[in-house]
């Protein structure tokens, strides 16, 4: 047969290159907007609105639209900072659950059009957007269900209106590569005033599946929707930006009480792992704030996590198939804290030069099986540089072996390993071997491959062969190897913050004993009360300004405090109500949550109650007080 005919019947049926076919897709497969998703691998949530001028992590709804007039805000700034990080698109905090809305929406009174911001007439969303593409990331936005500030909130004329919310923001802010939407639905809110509790039915009051989703579907068929468990992509079960060690991009969403599931009503005990062979791909997304809340506080200036924390993020969100998801929080004036930039700045400088060079290039790499024994699956694919071309072998052999010789001794400690996805994920494990004194040693093995998996050593290796079993149930298509050395430079903060002073145990004295282990100074330990309980009483001897509560931390969620009372005495007897609140998101992101008094607190008793907690208990890690 002519080349000419070879080369029209590989364009008629790409499945056959030159009469070799390709392994047949295992499992649920990615879609096109999925794969472009796995490619951006990092990107960053933005959090900015009256909120951060109330110094809170949640918004009650009830905020003055008045006090949302930032003396400097600055997109272009936010977004180079976000470039500088080597992040690839921003997510604009459209709408938070206080129901303000970043945009002029002809929804709701609730907006930027009620602020003294640029006289009424600015447009956030637009300014994100616009610095996003200037600064060569791609754009999305967030929108929150729960709405504290609308007094429909529970109505099918809220719904409705929602709806009308999204439908804006899919059509007036051109290409979008996500729509977010978290699964907090219904609670305590200001509701227009009325300052109560709302609840409603979360299998059905959205309509995510009939009506909802399909506006972005209609108007941006790019997107990806993010939610509990897709349909898109999944939240990964925590909000410290981890993976688990096996993290399967496949899953089979499972309904809480046995419903369909939704935002807010998902089982999330696979969340974090997927399933082997789930019914679809929807691939994990792990978020995680740059700061310890997702909003601006100043206390947590000298919290700012550190470049080598947010790589060891990267390694286990994007180094386990995931993709990374971090949140910035620009200050009250409109612009990220010094601190924020400089942290982005060396991450991206980490990640670029640890990654800009892989070691394995040149190598020799032999295979025990090559499919058809055809060029076109051979191993000179997995150092190519392409995420699609790749080595397969035949059907029949599922353990191949892949012998990598380099061209001269490399030091190495990060093991880089890629499938072709848009053939599934086929890989179940592999297992990696260094030629040492004459033999081979075990060097490192990893699970659940994927859109790319990186594998970190505990020391660094010097190396001229190594040796990858691969294990699958379907021949494997492996599109990348790469060796890389962890780059490493000094970091500090130019401007800190002089930390908290914790009291000493000489300082006060806990009244009841069974709550010991809540001043042990271990969070590994925990205390627990019956709910509705008198609370913790400390007698003080030196005047207080903070008091911080540390939820348990071993995983579960039962006993953590959603709202809290402060009472204050100077007998232990009469008590004053001091000051009360909620503690929002602390079931997602249990760290320790810090109630500032403003000036030092002279008083004789300070009690802490739990007014409610997840559960039937009322559970504390640690309560701290402060100078």
């Amino acid at each position: 047969m002519k080349k000419s005919n070879l080369f029209l019947l590989s364009l008629l049926f790409p499945a056959v290159v030159f009469g070799q076919p390709e392994p047949e897709p295992y499992g649920a497969l990615p879609s096109e907007r999925q794969l472009r998703w796995h490619e951006m691998e990092t990107y960053c949530l933005i959090h900015y609105t009256p909120t951060t001028f109330q110094n809170k992590e949640w918004g009650f709804g009830d905020a003055d639209p008045q006090i949302f007039n930032p003396r400097k805000f600055d997109t272009n700034q936010i977004a180079k900072a976000a470039a500088a990080g080597g992040f690839k698109g921003l997510v604009s905090v459209a709408k938070h659950h206080d129901g303000f809305c970043l945009w002029p929406t002809a929804t709701t009174t609730y907006s930027i059009a009620s602020t003294p911001w640029k006289g009424g007439k600015g447009d956030m969303v637009r300014e994100f957007m616009e610095a996003t593409h200037a600064h060569g990331m791609k754009f999305g936005v967030y929108l929150s269900a729960w709405d504290r500030n609308d007094t429909r909130y529970g109505t099918h004329a809220y719904a409705e209106a929602y709806r009308e919310q999204l439908t804006e923001l899919m059509t007036q802010y051109g290409e979008l590569f996500t729509s977010w939407h978290d699964g907090a639905n219904g609670g305590d809110g200001y509701y227009g005033g009325k300052k109560e509790k709302r609840t409603i039915d979360r299998s059905t009051y959205y309509e995510w599946h009939e009506k909802t989703w399909p506006i972005v579907r209609k108007y941006q068929p790019n997107a990806m929707i993010f939610s509990d468990v897709g349909p898109d992509m999944r939240w990964v079960g925590n909000e410290e930006g981890f993976a688990a060690e096996t993290s399967w991009a496949t899953i089979t969403p499972k309904g809480q009480d046995g419903f369909k599931p939704v935002p807010g009503l998902v089982d999330d005990s696979n969340l974090t792992t997927g399933d082997r062979g789930g019914e679809f791909w929807i691939p994990a997304e792990c978020d995680v704030p740059q700061r310890p809340g997702w909003f601006y506080h100043p206390e947590q200036d000298e919290r700012v996590k550190t470049p080598d924390q947010l790589f060891d993020i990267y390694l286990k969100s994007v180094g386990r198939g995931a993709n990374m998801n971090l949140g910035l929080a620009p200050m009250p004036d409109g612009y990220l804290h010094e601190n924020d930039v400089k942290s982005l700045e060396y991450f991206g400088r980490k990640l670029e030069k640890t990654f800009q060079t892989n070691l394995a290039a040149g190598a020799t790499i032999t295979a025990s099986n090559v499919r058809a024994n055809s060029d076109r699956f051979s191993t000179q694919f997995v150092l190519d540089d392409d995420r699609y071309s790749y080595y397969a072998s035949d059907d029949a052999v599922l353990n191949p072996t892949l012998e990598i010789t380099l061209p001269k001794a490399q030091e190495f400690d990060i093991i880089r390993l890629r499938e072709n996805i848009k053939l599934g994920q086929r890989l179940d494990s592999v297992a990696v071997e260094v030629f040492e004194n004459g033999s081979w040693k075990p060097l490192a093995q990893a699970t659940s491959i994927g859109a790319n998996r990186l594998i970190r050593l505990e020391q660094p290796v010097t190396a001229t062969k190594l040796r990858v079993q691969l294990f699958a149930p379907v021949a494997p298509t492996l599109s990348d190897f790469g060796l890389f050395k962890e780059f490493k430079e000094d970091f500090k903060f130019d401007k800190t913050v002089p930390a908290k002073v914790k009291l000493s145990a000489k300082d006060f004295k806990l009244q009841d004993k069974s709550f010991a282990k809540a001043v042990d100074g271990n969070a590994q330990t925990f205390a627990e009360g019956t709910k509705g309980s008198e609370g913790v009483v400390f007698e003080l001897k030196k005047a207080v300004s903070a008091i911080g509560y540390l939820p348990r931390q071993d995983g579960q969620k039962d006993g953590m405090i959603t709202k809290f009372t402060l009472l204050i005495s100077d007998n232990n007897k009469d008590w004053q109500p001091y000051r009360e609140g909620e503690f929002s998101n602390i079931q997602a992101n249990p760290i320790e949550q810090v109630i500032y008094f403003g000036e030092p607190l002279q008083t004789k008793y300070i009690k802490f109650v739990s007014d409610e907690s997840v559960g039937q208990l009322f559970t504390a890690a640690e309560i701290t007080l402060y100078q």
